[in-house]
């Protein structure tokens, strides 16, 4: 069991996900836009949100203090940029 956190449009929730592999980063916005699309986000219920809304965003992943896994899906930021 994995935690998907998921930033978008102001708001941030976490949706526990269920994954029998490792999955890409593209695999990773797929699964967010379907389940946005679906209502299995608390608080994001989007059933027109576009296949390609997270084509930009970033994904990071950590280990838990417990060795859960936690995918985080946010937009890119220009912290740094010049």
């Amino acid at each position: 069991m994995a935690t998907l956190n998921i930033t978008y449009d102001g708001m941030s929730a976490d949706v526990p996900v269920e994954l029998d592999r490792p999955v890409s980063d593209t695999d990773v916005r797929r699964i967010a836009v379907e389940l946005i699309r679906s209502g299995g986000v608390p608080g994001m219920h989007l059933s027109q949100l576009r296949d390609e809304t997270f084509q930009h965003y970033a994904v990071d992943r950590f280990r838990g203090a417990r060795g859960e896994e936690r995918i985080y899906l946010r937009p890119k930021v220009p912290f740094g940029a010049r």
